[in-house]
């Protein structure tokens, strides 16, 4: 079956790709584990301008690489570039901070000399989501390239023109042919790519049954992995909180990306001597913001990326009010206009008086669909945000000291921002606990993922 790439504002398809063939598949894996064995014994002076020549294509074609993430996934036309901005800072982090990540560590033994020394596992399999096309794969690639493995990209389907274009920039930057490829392969393969005896690790972001696969798939053959999975992060308001700045942050933090993000605030957890007016302030802000064309730089809200998406939305919405949810603004498709009648768009939606066995108390909703719930104490407020399976992100608003420390030592989640909205850095790392994966991406920590961390132990005669 072709992979095709389809406008989700408008349904138009605009580029089929057909997938490759069985020997197709293996002429690629073979590529890269026979680069491997020559990359790996270049050294940064010589990885450094390939990365730095990444960086600088993506900052000069930033606003063609935008366009086309929005016309294949729809997110808004802004944050497109934005996202190949940030692709370009991620190369530039790695580049100039590569070499310091992984220098020798010298520890003092009984040897005459002993340290740690860390060297690429090999071909890296990458299997990557379609919300942030570009970003997902340079966080996991620019680490990787630079710690001297080689990488296979299993794209997800619905962006095989954003796959190929990110090949693309690491081709016309020089590093070798087979560094870094790009797999155009239906998600029934990956099983068969992951078991060759010539990859040697996984990465994966995605939903926690493809999380569980993988890791299954690789656990059988003791290959490594770092998965990053869902969120349902949760989002504190207490009463010293600035509240302005918190609900501003807030819809952000629910909306951005159209509201498809692992990351995004999902469940606004707020105390209730605070509560009325920010449920008041967030829905009059929640229904300001302008849904339609993405590439139209006055939009906030683009589409969802599919229409299964949308689809499945709109039944977590339905299945939340049926049990007892309400609606206070939203809860259904939304239409724009003709051109966009066959897009995939959802009204921002705020839901309250949610119970417990419902989807909006703790599955993650990809979506521009936001849960609020009234809560009394920090104690309160802390056992609620506990309350799912996940563990990504979590945000808390409050200028209380014991508030702060309660909330950095006793939220379950793989970072914590105060006064802020959860965002990836790649100056830290990232990553998450429970049902949300486990290893971490970005800063010294995940380029350390894919490395084999060798003791070394060194005993001579000479001084």
């Amino acid at each position: 079956m072709p992979i095709a790439s389809i406008n989700p504002a408008t349904g138009e398809t605009l580029r089929t790709f057909e997938p490759l063939s069985d020997r197709e598949l293996d002429e690629k894996v073979h590529l890269a584990f026979e680069t491997f064995h020559s990359y790996r014994r270049t050294g940064f002076a010589e990885r450094v301008p390939l990365m730095v020549r990444a960086a600088e294509i993506l900052e000069r074609e930033k606003q063609d690489f935008a366009r086309l993430m929005t016309i294949e996934m729809g997110k808004p036309i802004n944050a497109a570039v934005q996202e190949a901005e940030k692709c370009a800072w991620v190369c530039r982090y790695y580049a100039e901070n590569a070499e310091r990540h992984l220098a020798d560590e010298i520890v003092e033994t009984n040897a005459t000399k002993s340290y740690v020394h860390f060297q690429p596992l090999g071909v890296v399999l990458a299997v990557m989501p379609w919300n942030f096309p570009f970003w997902q794969v340079f966080r996991f690639a620019a680490p990787a390239l630079m710690a001297g493995n080689v990488g296979l990209l299993k794209h997800s389907s619905n962006v095989p023109q954003s796959a190929l274009a990110i090949e693309d920039i690491f081709s016309r930057a020089g590093f070798p042919g087979g560094a870094f490829q790009t797999l155009l392969i239906g998600s029934d393969l990956v099983q068969r790519v992951l078991e060759d005896a010539r990859v040697a690790a996984a990465t994966l972001t995605g939903s926690e049954p493809a999380g569980r696969s993988v890791a299954g798939i690789a656990g059988k053959q003791i290959k490594k992995t770092v998965l990053e999975l869902g969120g349902s992060d949760p989002f504190i308001v207490m009463p010293s909180a600035d509240l302005e700045a918190a609900i501003a942050t807030a819809v952000k933090a629910r909306t951005i990306n159209n509201g498809q993000s692992c990351i995004a605030a999902k469940r606004f957890i707020v105390h209730a001597q605070v509560y009325e007016e920010f449920e008041k302030r967030f829905v009059e802000a929640m229904k300001e913001l302008r849904v339609g064309d993405p590439l139209d730089e006055s939009i906030d809200i683009g589409p969802l990326a599919t229409e299964q998406i949308l689809n499945d939305l709109e039944e977590q919405v339905q299945v939340s009010v049926a049990a007892g949810a309400k609606i206070l603004t939203g809860g259904g498709k939304y239409r724009p206009d003709d051109d966009l009648a066959r897009g995939h768009f959802y009204e921002p939606t705020v839901l309250v008086d949610i119970p417990k066995d419902s989807p909006a108390y703790r599955d993650e909703i990809f979506g521009p669909v936001a849960s609020l719930f009234r809560i009394s104490s920090i104690d309160e407020a802390i056992n609620l945000a506990n309350a799912t399976p996940f563990g990504l992100g979590s945000a808390a608003w409050t200028n209380d000291e014991s508030e702060i420390r309660r909330c950095v030592d006793e939220l379950e989640a793989g970072s914590v921002f105060i006064n802020g909205m959860v965002a990836s850095d790649p100056r830290l790392p990232f990553g998450g606990v429970k049902h949300s994966g486990y290893g971490r991406e970005l800063s010294y920590f995940g380029i350390r993922e894919f490395v084999n961390i060798k003791t070394v132990w060194i005993k001579s005669e000479r001084a």
